[in-house]
């Protein structure tokens, strides 16, 4: 089922079967009710006559559909047909879910990826019937409604922590959308008592923090957070709603079946001394004002988030989906290398993933820095290179991972000798820190992975297995293949698998690398 057309049919089928497998692929919407739900929604299967399928929830809310109490839209996880195509709605949605739109309005969206405003537009209209302002949109309101529903975040704080400029402007949209205020929809939908929440807001003003706004920025093109204030009479002034007292938790679906242990162990052996702790079931790892914590839990994974500014919790989330490789389809990829000379490998390991990055150019230099090297002594120089130039994280529990990754600013300049890297390694890293500094090279979706990868490529020092392998993780290509890698060869030569069947597993190939790497 391509991401541009829906065949009625097959969609009515996975709905009365309840397929999984179909679940953040498109949304069905009823007319008798208004309603629009997963393909996996326990309510009794409606009659197609009165049945509408839209591929995003935003063309469902716009056509004026409200979304579900019982399956929950916003739990649903992301299109994976979107990372295969790689084209530029694609990324624009990535960028979307990652605040894009939110901190520099649509006109920083379009610009983010070097076209018109007006391009962005007629394509998101082509493709899903809706321009992206009303994707952005509607994200903001699906991550409220899940805060709403599995928090006691104070309203006020779901509004900043969602994306709104200001909390008239997000009571409207709640209302305008799906008829309910928050406050109506939180006890509607069994989310935690009002009491609980006042108490968080109460104890974040004894601590001396606001808990009615967060630092200014863009929220949507043509204004920024301080310009919605002034217009509705909400303050916007620069304070922060810091996330007191228990961290905030909220469940991140994922597809099933889902490789937890594959996943976790891959990022436990790889964990930053500094940046990363991995306990007992748990990963943690330093973000800017604190710290956030992932616990794999039957049918999902918890994230706990601990921040001083409630504002990052859109971001945290989407780039926690791409480090887990969450929105992944296990049952496509099962199904396409099945076929091949992998068979007995993906029979052994069913749901693997591939585990994505937190951040693109930390990816890139964790890259640059194992190149040659086992991933034990890629762990320790990377160590060492936080401790020199990466900046405190802040928040209040200092046993946690407390100092953040440089970026490609700090790492310019900051002084990399003497912690064990060559003067060759060392000039690659300062190359690849001024060309994304400048703006030349993004690993974080605004740019076309080819185009990314040859602009890789030109940095002295990042050769073809480099490239490869940071398109595989951070640019998020599933069809990645790390040239030259000599695990693979031998691998592949252990099992009698002949070259030529790597062009057999496309578009897979980077779960192909994946099955062969963990089966060593």
């Amino acid at each position: 089922m391509s991401p541009l057309e829906l065949d009625f049919d097959s969609c009515y089928r996975a709905v009365s079967a309840r397929d999984a497998r179909f679940d953040g692929r498109f949304y069905t919407a009823v007319t008798t009710t208004r309603i629009y739900c997963r393909p996996i929604c326990p309510a009794r299967t409606p009659a197609s006559r009165n049945v509408r399928f839209y591929r995003h929830a935003a063309s469902a809310e716009a056509a004026g559909f409200r979304p579900c109490k019982r399956c929950r839209p916003e739990l649903s996880p992301g299109d994976p047909g979107w990372d295969v195509r790689g084209d530029l709605v694609g990324r624009a949605l990535r960028l979307i879910d990652d605040g894009a739109a939110d901190e520099r309005g649509v006109a920083g969206l379009a610009a983010r990826l070097h076209i018109t405003e007006r391009h962005l537009h007629r394509l998101f209209v082509a493709e899903l019937g809706v321009g992206p302002l009303a994707v952005a949109r509607t994200k903001r309101l699906l991550l409220a409604k899940q805060l709403l529903t599995e928090t006691d975040l104070p309203v006020t704080d779901v509004a900043f922590a969602s994306g709104f400029g200001s909390v008239r402007q997000f009571n409207a949209a709640m209302r305008e959308t799906y008829g309910f205020t928050p406050s109506e929809l939180r006890a509607t939908a069994g989310g935690p008592t009002r009491s609980a929440a006042d108490a968080r807001s109460s104890q974040a003003r004894a601590d001396g923090a606001r808990a009615d706004g967060v630092r200014t920025g863009r929220a949507r093109a043509g204004g920024t957070l301080a310009d919605e204030a002034r217009a509705d009479g909400t303050r916007a002034d620069g304070a922060r709603a810091p996330l007191v007292g228990s961290p905030l938790r909220l469940r991140l679906h994922r597809r099933e079946p889902y490789d937890v242990e594959g996943v976790f162990s891959f990022l436990t052996s790889r964990a930053i001394p500094g940046l990363e702790t991995v306990t007992a079931g748990s990963y943690s790892r330093a973000v800017p004002g604190g710290v956030i914590t992932l616990t794999p839990r039957p049918g999902h994974i918890a994230l706990d988030v601990a921040v001083d500014d409630t504002r990052q919790l859109a971001r945290i989330v989407a780039r926690c989906r791409r480090l887990l490789d969450l929105d992944a389809d296990p049952g496509a990829i099962a199904d396409a290398l099945g076929q091949t000379s992998l068979r007995p490998l993906v029979e052994a390991r069913p749901g693997l993933r591939v585990p994505g990055t937190f951040d693109g150019f930390e990816l890139a230099v964790r890259a640059v820095v194992g190149q040659q090297i086992s991933v034990a002594g890629a762990r320790t120089l990377l160590g060492r290179i936080v401790t020199r130039a990466g900046r405190p994280a802040g928040g209040e529990n200092p046993e946690t991972p407390g100092l953040l990754f440089p970026s490609a600013g700090e790492l310019l300049e900051a002084d990399l000798e003497g912690l064990g890297l060559t003067g060759r390694r060392v000039l690659t890293l300062k190359e690849l820190a001024t060309r994304v500094a400048d703006g030349l090279l993004d690993l974080d979706g605004g740019q076309e992975p080819a185009e990314a990868v040859q602009a890789l490529l030109d940095v002295p020092g990042i050769g073809p297995w480099t490239a490869s392998y940071i398109a595989l993780r951070a640019l998020r290509d599933p069809d990645a293949w790390p040239t030259g890698d000599l695990v693979l060869t031998k691998r592949m030569a252990a099992l009698g698998i002949p070259h030529d069947h790597i062009e057999r597993w496309r578009p897979w190939r980077a779960y192909a690398a994946l099955h062969l790497w963990s089966s060593s």
